[in-house]
């Protein structure tokens, strides 16, 4: 937002607790004056860690917290003028409504008359007026939620962070509080920190989203940008829904992908490898001859607003929503207009791990033996006759000093569920599907994630063993 004035900006923020465990990376971000922003993403990427640092309920481990240029991130939350509303609202059972948000202005010795003031006016802002002697009891959850956000608001903060706050809500109650939470926003000019997990709900409220996985930011933009330009697989993935293809470029504004050749808007050189996301509305339904791809459809599910309708092409799978129904069983073509193909340049997911030596100077991962020697790796080394190992120009080689880097493609790694069988094992921490196949994350107790492509459909968290033959990898010296 050009022009704006930054009121809080975080500069390579990090956070690794004392179990090693990274929850934040590198996190970069400004937040101008006034702005609604929202950390967008699945449980565990960081975006609550990111808010409590923020609120100074956690320290950093690295990096610096700047409000309105000064450096907060030592301060404890009551010197911050930062204020939280949580999902759980936290109110006190025993106190009425009015001493429930006089509280915090009472802890800072505040004259009677103008904490009733103070009251009065937060409580017309949340349209509870003439409820200051209720029982909070008596309350509904969605009214609950409003006193929570007028106790943060009565000690008129910089800063608003709310920290999941309609999680407890109905979806009636859920959309209808989206909606009365952006035009507070709007009245009240101070700045909202958000976040959620709901995808509909970033898309609606926020000014900017800031997407996230992993401890890390994926992607900084408007809901527009995000949803119609995603930065990689994993943004248009998990905002909204989205067929994504492996494919390669052919041709200037031409692209491969779910066996047909499209024409597209983005200009790639020819030869390179893409990914494409196309959302399901995008997708035109045609007569066989007329589609760019052709299908047999092998679902079809009335969702209110239109039906999604699954076709089968080839190897690929199309996921389309229409207004119009089809026939499981009906063969069908499908078409694209150009602008509503999004390409991507492929992500390089090659694996990337560190090998051991051990002491008969052959390689192992994780304890266990891999089937090749250091001689086959260090071009020119040699064993001598006395045990030790040398290199091309007869120098000592020290197998606790010297790392081995290994590298295997997503494909090139089976999954087994008898985890004793793999190299190593872990847990599925992520899945997108791809069309043709689902990538798989898997996270190791190793502190090393492992990306696998895989045909078929595992779930999410199941333990699995990852197979890895050594002969589908390349070694180099590290440096």
């Amino acid at each position: 937002m050009a022009g704006k004035e930054k009121i809080i900006e975080l500069k390579n923020i990090t956070k690794t607790y004392d179990n090693g465990f990274t929850a934040v990376s590198d996190f970069n971000l400004y937040v101008n004056k006034g702005e609604f922003v929202t950390f967008l993403g699945p449980s565990g990427c960081g975006k609550t860690t990111t808010l409590r640092m923020i609120a100074g309920f956690e320290l950093p481990t690295s990096g610096e917290i700047l409000l309105n240029g000064k450096d907060i991130a030592s301060l404890p939350p009551y010197q911050r003028p930062i204020n939280t509303v949580f999902q759980r609202y936290a109110l006190f059972p025993h106190m009425n409504i009015y001493e429930n948000i006089a509280f915090g202005l009472r802890q800072k010795k505040m004259a009677e008359d103008v904490i009733q003031k103070k009251v009065k006016r937060v409580l017309e802002l949340v349209d509870l007026e003439g409820f200051e002697r209720r029982s909070v009891s008596t309350l509904s959850g969605g009214q609950q939620q409003r006193i929570a956000i007028a106790r943060a608001l009565v000690n008129e903060p910089e800063i608003l962070l709310l920290d999941e706050p309609l999680g407890a809500l109905d979806l009636k109650m859920r959309k209808e509080m989206q909606l009365e939470l952006k035009e507070m926003h709007d009245r009240l000019g101070i700045t909202f920190i958000y976040v959620t997990h709901d995808q509909e709900e970033a898309l609606t409220m926020s000014d900017t989203i800031v997407v996230m996985s992993e401890g890390r930011i994926q992607q900084i933009g408007t809901p527009e940008m995000i949803y119609n330009e995603p930065k990689n697989a994993f943004v248009a993935d998990f905002i909204g829904e989205s067929n994504i293809f492996n494919g390669i470029m052919t041709g200037k504004l031409k692209a491969r992908f779910a066996g047909g050749e499209f024409e597209c808007v983005d200009d790639i050189p020819e030869g390179t490898h893409i990914t494409a996301v196309v959302r399901p509305e995008d997708v035109i339904i045609t007569a066989p001859a007329d589609g760019t791809i052709r299908g047999t459809v092998t679902s079809v599910i009335f969702k209110g607003m239109h039906y999604e309708i699954t076709v089968e092409s080839g190897k690929s799978e199309m996921v389309i929503q229409s207004v119009h129904s089809a026939k499981v069983g009906d063969y069908v073509g499908m078409k694209v207009d150009p602008d509503n193909i999004h390409i991507m340049i492929a992500e390089d997911h090659t694996n990337y791990f560190t090998v051991d030596i051990n002491e008969n100077f052959r390689l192992e991962f994780n304890g266990k033996p891999l089937d090749t020697s250091v001689t086959k790796i260090i071009k020119g080394s040699r064993r001598n006759e006395d045990g030790t190992l040398v290199d091309a120009n007869g120098e000592p080689i020290d197998p606790v000093r010297t790392r081995i880097v290994a590298a295997i493609e997503p494909q090139d790694i089976k999954m087994t569920d008898h985890v004793e069988e793999g190299l190593v094992d872990g847990y599925i921490s992520n899945l997108i599907y791809k069309g043709d196949h689902y990538s798989y994350v898997i996270r190791t107790e190793l502190e090393q994630d492992f990306i696998v492509d895989d045909e078929y459909l595992w779930n999410m968290d199941d333990h699995v063993g990852l197979i890895m033959p050594v002969e589908k990898m390349n070694f180099r010296v590290k440096k």
